[in-house]
């Protein structure tokens, strides 16, 4: 009786450590703490693994902290051919920081993930080319997947996670005064902490 009743104990505890502790760990929690209250993103180390392993890396160096959220793009007001609603924010070393390198682009294509609301996606200029800043989606936003326009190359970009707390900060900060799509009062990160463990895939 007492052999069957650990093993029945054995089996319950490889239940609950087994899948739902693969999930938790592809799926990263951060939390940016702004002058505007605290943004909770949940990121999905499963589906883009090269992308948050990247952006995590930024997180633990802390190169994030001291950095600002300093672009709103309205798309009432953008004249692109495929316009677009979101906040583009970067390190202390402003939007060009060439920071820890380039990483290889993942698409959606590939992914399975979308540019929907709250979607975290990484900034760049040509495909391969992404390091530190990224942006915030605040409304559905499908040119910003593969095959959407807003890129003249067709690829996309690297969303990698989605907000899961402070989507009305983000949305107050897309609708600050801006002048030519930058802040007139950028929105400042006092820090970026991961609350979560580091997954495995990016511990190897």
């Amino acid at each position: 009786m007492i052999r069957r009743t650990l093993t029945i104990l054995a089996t319950t505890v490889l239940a609950m450590t087994s899948g739902p502790a693969l999930a938790q760990d592809n799926q990263p929690l951060v939390t940016l703490h702004t002058t505007q209250g605290d943004i909770i993103v949940r990121l999905d180390a499963g589906q883009a693994p090269i992308t948050t392993c990247n952006f995590l890396r930024y997180v633990q160096a802390g190169r994030y902290a001291g950095g600002t959220f300093f672009r709103t793009v309205v798309a009432e007001t953008n004249d692109s051919p495929a316009p677009i609603d979101v906040i583009q924010a970067a390190t202390t070393a402003g939007s060009d920081d060439p920071g820890l390198g380039p990483i290889t682009l993942e698409r959606t294509i590939d992914t399975g993930l979308r540019h929907s609301a709250g979607a975290i996606s990484m900034a760049r200029d040509g495909p391969d080319t992404a390091t530190s800043s990224f942006f915030i989606v605040t409304s559905d936003t499908p040119a910003l997947d593969f095959g959407g326009g807003r890129n003249p190359d067709g690829q996309g970009f690297a969303a990698f996670g989605l907000v899961i707390s402070g989507m009305e900060i983000i949305q107050a900060i897309h609708s600050a005064p801006a002048e030519d799509e930058q802040l007139i009062s950028p929105v400042v990160i006092g820090a970026a902490t991961l609350s979560t463990g580091l997954p495995a895939v990016c511990r190897a």
